[in-house]
């Protein structure tokens, strides 16, 4: 049973920064690459970012490259997001996925930002 456990969300100001983290477990996690999604109110899921399995190759959406990094630690199941500069417009729920469509999701983590 694949589970995806996000944390590391919280309220900031714009500005500031955020590491958010997701424990993975129930499938082959090394061999898999790990995505971030989100959704901002009234909006759909949109796709944040992307890690390979080896954590070599990362891929970001324009809204929020140069602000983010994506990283893996594969011994210890777990992907993370680090946020900087946090702007309003990246309120949302994030949450990370099997899969750039955030079909297979945990139950997120929300980040808000305002002043």
């Amino acid at each position: 049973q694949v589970q995806l456990v996000e944390s590391g969300g919280g309220e900031v100001q714009p500005g500031g920064s955020l590491r958010l983290s997701c424990v993975a477990s129930g499938f082959d996690f090394s061999n898999s690459w790990m995505y971030w999604v989100r959704r901002a109110p009234g909006k759909g899921l949109e796709w944040v970012s992307k890690l390979s399995n080896s954590g070599k190759f990362t891929y970001y959406n324009d809204s929020i490259a140069g602000r983010a990094i994506i990283s893996r630690d594969n011994a210890k199941n777990t992907v993370f997001l680090q946020l900087y500069n946090l702007q309003p417009e990246d309120t949302a729920r994030y949450y990370c996925a099997r899969d750039q469509e955030g079909l297979t999701r945990g139950q997120g983590t929300q980040v808000t930002v305002s002043t």
